[in-house]
């Protein structure tokens, strides 16, 4: 059970998990997109994901926690990281690391404004100044106008909005169902709508044994980091957890420039600070308010 007073800590721990697991995710799913299209790897990994929930859930004594209940919820959770989720794969695909990150961390921003409408949560001072702080520092990173526009960037863009709807609905399903019963139905869900695009084509390939080895990867990594976020949003409230999330922007860059001789320039490296600034300070404030909280309670 963890107290109060360090719930907003907590869900930071959680959330690092969750920055691990989305920047080797990055890294395999780049190199799985030399054979595959990003709804096939969709495809591949809701399917390897379904074996992995099923199994862990057995050895859990899990398995009766999954149910048809709240399926409007999965539906609309699903449809939206489907969406933001293969628009990530393929801006991997076509622009670096770091700009795909950077331009990914607009969601935020998108979870700031809907939040209060849907979840019912304050959009306080700390809260704002963080996210545009935050997002100053994409600014930086991207530089809007400096770079020639693209179908990658378009797409870097776009995911934001698809991951965003994703945090608001798993927020709403933390309150009624338990993490097995989100994660069998993430992996279900998209398996099915991963094969409805896949077979558009005419042909689904068979991996390779290399291209199955980075799908393994990628489905424990995908798998893993929505646990983490889930269990984050247990702790703390949506539009605290997902700035955290920003801090997957110095790691991968520094990914990106070791396997494959992307840039870290200046602006890269400031932009980086002023996220991991905003977020450290977004952590203390949250922890700072929960302790004063309980103080007054116990009073």
């Amino acid at each position: 059970m963890v107290k109060p007073g360090t719930a907003a800590l907590a869900a930071a721990a959680w959330m690092m998990g969750a920055v691990v697991s989305f920047s080797l995710m990055a890294l395999s799913g780049r190199e799985a997109l030399i054979q595959l299209d990003t709804f096939e790897l969709m495809l591949y990994r809701s399917l390897i994901g379904i074996i992995i929930v099923l199994t862990m859930g057995g050895i859990a004594g899990t398995l009766g926690q999954i149910n048809l209940q709240n399926m409007k919820l999965h539906i609309t959770r699903n449809l939206f990281h489907f969406a933001g989720q293969n628009l990530w794969f393929y801006a991997l695909a076509l622009i670096p690391f770091a700009q795909v990150f950077a331009l990914e961390f607009s969601f935020p921003i998108w979870v700031a404004l809907a939040a209060p409408l849907l979840l019912g949560e304050k959009l306080t001072k700390p809260r704002i100044f963080t996210a545009i702080v935050g997002f100053a520092g994409v600014l930086v990173v991207t530089r809007p106008g400096m770079a020639t526009f693209d179908f990658g960037v378009l797409a870097g863009a776009l995911c934001a909005i698809g991951f965003a709807g994703s945090y608001i609905y798993t927020k709403m399903l933390t309150r009624v169902t338990s993490v097995i019963c989100i994660l069998f139905w993430m992996s279900v869900i998209q398996a099915i709508l991963g094969l409805m695009f896949a077979v558009l084509d005419g042909e689904i390939p068979i991996p390779e044994l290399a291209t199955m080895i980075w799908l393994v990867v990628i489905t424990f990594t995908g798998l893993s980091a929505h646990y983490c976020i889930t269990k984050a949003l247990k702790l703390a409230p949506a539009i605290i957890v997902a700035p955290l999330d920003f801090l997957r922007l110095p790691l991968i860059a520094v990914i990106g420039m070791l396997f494959y001789g992307e840039i870290i320039d200046i602006f890269i490296i400031t932009g980086a600070i002023l996220i991991v600034c905003a977020n450290y300070a977004n952590v203390y404030w949250e922890n700072k308010q929960q302790k004063r909280m309980l103080a007054t309670n116990g009073k």
